[in-house]
């Protein structure tokens, strides 16, 4: 799948504070190239689980100028997922929340880049440059497919130790931590993989 056409749903990511409540769809059309409205009206549109307001986890809004250039990204996605066995579209999600495609992100705990490694993830992955998104691709790809076989093939739980760390869903007896940021990372992860998934198998 190719995140083209993006531009559109940027610009409607950085609408007015007035239309700060509207919903986004979109949908990929048989050309695989992405459209996006806040008025749907035809059935192929799907809803996508962010908003004006929607910030990544690593604490920016969503940018219209990178989120337009997210097709820049592709080739290096898909040969992340398939050196770590994944889907790519699970990675396409993880960066949408994370760092919404800003290579250069920095959140207040540390993590930096496009999937927000932490300084200490990053050196066990191989990513010599965290901020280069070949090297962070890559080695955010393997932790995440580390993390699911360690949780069992549980995608929710992996995506919870993706967000607050391995000890923290050990130490909630393997569960999804009671953190109010984890509780929210998970679910919208794993809507925005859903879809994603949907418009894959219907081009």
């Amino acid at each position: 799948m190719v995140l083209k056409s993006a531009f559109l749903f940027a610009m409607l990511l950085c609408a007015s504070a007035a239309a700060a409540r509207s919903q986004i769809y979109t949908y990929v059309d048989g050309d695989g190239l992405r459209h996006y409205t806040d008025v749907p009206d035809n059935n192929r549109y799907r809803l996508l689980v962010l908003s004006p307001r929607d910030r990544t986890a690593s604490g920016d809004r969503y940018d219209a100028m990178l989120l337009a250039k997210a097709g820049q990204y592709d080739s290096i996605i898909e040969r992340a997922a398939v050196s770590a066995a994944i889907e790519p579209n699970l990675l396409r999600a993880v960066i949408v929340v994370e760092s919404g495609f800003n290579s250069r992100a920095v959140s207040k705990r540390g993590a930096m880049g496009l999937m927000q490694l932490m300084p200490a993830t990053a050196t066990r992955y191989g990513a010599a440059n965290p901020f280069d998104p070949h090297d962070n691709v890559h080695a955010g790809a393997q932790y995440l497919k580390f993390l699911i076989d360690r949780f069992g093939q549980d995608l929710r739980l992996a995506l919870a130790a993706y967000n607050a760390g391995e000890n923290a869903v050990d130490r909630n007896g393997g569960q999804i931590p009671p953190f109010t940021e984890t509780m929210a990372y998970v679910p919208r992860v794993l809507r925005i993989y859903q879809m994603l998934k949907g418009q894959t198998r219907s081009t």
